[in-house]
Formats: C-alpha cells, structure tokens, sequence
C-alpha cells in the first residue's frame, strides 16, 4: 500500500555520525531533507583525520573521509551509474540522496515537483509516465501541458476519482477508480523509458489541506511506487 510505501521511507533505519574537530559541519543541514539520522561527535587531538560512519539498521556499513563527504555533497551531486559497484558505505550515501522526504507542503509546491519530473519525461520523448491527481477534475488545469506530453511520444496514464469527464488526448488513458484511499495520494512517476538513469518519482499524501510525502531518482523505489499504484487502483 501507498501508506506502508510512505511510512517506510520515512521512518530512515539510516545514521551518519560525523566524527570532527571544532565546529559541527553543515552536513546535518544539508540531509535535513532526506531520510537520514546526522548526529556529531568531537574528536580528540590526537585522532585522525574527521571522517563519517555509516550504519543502517543499527550496522555499521562504512566510512567516508568528511573531507569527500563534502566534495559529494558539492553541486551537482554525481551519482554512480552502477550503485552495487560502490562501497557500501558510499551506496547508502546515494541512497539517502535519491530519497528526499517533504511536510506540510502544499498543492502549488507538489505541482512544481510534478513538472519536473513531467519534463524530464518529455526531454527524454519515449516511456510510462504515471499521474495520479487524487480526482480527474484536478486535471482540467493540465489539459493542454499534456496535450504537449502526449505529442512527446509518452505513454502517459491518469488515475483519478471520476468525478470529471477529460477530452481525448492522444497518448494519454485515463483510469477513474473507485478506492477512496487513493484519493489522499498525488503520484507522479517516470519509468525513464530508454534512459534507466531518468527515473523518477513522487509520493504526497494529503493532509489538512497540505502534504507530506517524498521524491526520489531510486528505479527500485520508483517501480515499487508504480506497483502500489497500480494494484490500489485495480489495474493489472
């Protein structure tokens, strides 16, 4: 379920315990966003040079120099196109940052983030992308963006309550469901078509009238996102 999906990715088993000397480093700041535990620990004189520990679910996984913590963490962050070929100190590192987890965010905010992963999709021209707008009639905005995406070469799909009737636009199916529960989710998600490193996705979950939720560029997570997806609005 989106719920189990959600809960999960925000409830971090994952803990950076930064080992330095004089003031504590802006690395807490910079993964304040991701799903991530940063403590600080003051290292004696005589230790070595400052340097990171990795845990996940309570293991220890690595070390990472903070030195090139800091340089990784230097726009643009440069991901491994082969994450398993990496420590697997390094391979949480990418992991935490494929995942970036928001609250109280509102409808505005969540549209922005969909348009960029709306425009990867385009830039790329081939591929699934999947959109789920809680209820069609938030689509009616959209109509002509996604005439656009259609035109792209896109294989776009629309879930939504059916409480509106969309125009035919070519390239693009719409789904009404029935399940309530999805009426709370936002989902938006890109498969990368021919380009497996385009994969992206986003999860909000409506609240009070704002979101919390996560983005991430993790293919394992994206397609655990479509499959939830999927089964919750009684599609094969």
């Amino acid at each position: 379920m989106l719920d189990t999906l959600l809960e999960r990715v925000k409830r971090s088993d994952k803990r950076f315990t930064v080992y330095g000397r004089g003031d504590e480093t802006d690395i807490e700041r910079q993964f304040e966003t991701h799903s991530v535990t940063v403590d600080w620990e003051q290292l004696p004189p005589d230790a070595p040079d400052p340097f990171v520990v990795v845990e996940e679910a309570g293991e220890f996984v690595g070390a990472i120099p903070l030195d090139e913590l800091e340089w990784l963490l230097t726009p643009p962050v440069v991901r491994p196109s082969e994450p398993a070929d990496v420590a697997p100190g390094y391979r949480v590192l990418f992991e935490v940052l494929d995942e970036t987890v928001f609250t109280a965010m509102n409808r505005r905010q969540l549209l922005a983030v969909s348009r960029e992963i709306e425009d990867r999709a385009r830039r790329v021209g081939n591929g699934r992308l999947l959109v789920s707008f809680q209820h069609l009639s938030a689509f009616a905005d959209q109509v002509e963006w996604y005439w656009t995406l259609g035109e792209a070469g896109l294989d776009i799909h629309v879930y939504g309550a059916p409480d509106w009737e969309p125009p035919a636009i070519p390239g693009v199916t719409f789904h009404g469901y029935g399940d309530e529960s999805l009426e709370r989710f936002w989902v938006v998600t890109f498969d990368g078509g021919t380009q497996r490193s385009q994969v992206c996705g986003l999860v909000g979950r409506e609240y009070d009238g704002a979101y919390d939720g996560f983005w991430t560029d993790d293919p394992d997570l994206v397609d655990r996102i479509e499959a939830e997806l999927l089964a919750e609005a009684g599609v094969d």
